[in-house]
């Protein structure tokens, strides 16, 4: 785990600083797009449980209620035109590179529930999940992503951390950009 935080750290660290053109003008297109912040703050459930904010560029417009992506299909769409295509090619997910350098989050775990779903939070207690770092991705986001039911996503966390190892998270990280540039369950 000591070498998979400093990793972490790093990727992180160096992430940041290559996609610092390209957040600017993520930055500069979600404020030309639509009033309102440019990061997104939202309660999360991390380690042990403890809650945090977590970060993301904003891709709805404000005053959007705090509800779970699946359950955003039965609105009308808030999202914007920018934030349309952030969620597309998860650029939306950059500034979490920032909760990893802080220890908040890791790269790979599983993905960090929102505050208020707490069924899947006590699905993920009872199998052992928030014992885990959360992560940016994980695998249940590389088999499914929003696609799967919470069941199915809680089953996929707790295979990860029983089955744990540094190379994995590595496998993980390859899977994500097949995931992402197939935009496959992303809603």
């Amino acid at each position: 785990m000591f070498l998979k935080r400093i990793t972490d750290f790093f990727i992180s660290f160096f992430a940041l600083c290559a996609f610092a053109p390209v957040m600017i003008l993520v930055a500069i297109a979600i404020k030309l797009d639509s009033a309102g912040p440019i990061i997104f703050k939202q309660k999360r459930v991390g380690l042990k449980g403890q809650l945090f904010e977590i970060y993301k560029f904003r891709t709805m417009r404000t005053g959007t209620p705090d509800l779970p992506t699946d359950q955003m299909v039965k609105l009308p769409s808030p999202i914007t035109r920018t934030g349309a295509f952030l969620r597309k090619t998860s650029l939306d997910e950059l500034p979490q590179l920032w909760n990893v350098i802080t220890g908040q989050m890791s790269i790979v775990g599983p993905r960090p529930a929102l505050y208020n779903q707490e069924a899947l939070t006590q699905m993920r207690e009872a199998a052992g999940v928030l014992l885990f770092p959360p992560g940016i991705t994980g695998w249940a986001q590389v088999n499914g992503r929003d696609d799967l039911p919470d069941e199915e996503k809680v089953k996929a966390d707790k295979w990860y951390c029983d089955h744990w190892h540094y190379f994995l998270d590595w496998k993980i990280i390859f899977m994500t950009f097949g995931a992402v540039f197939s935009s496959r369950g992303n809603k």
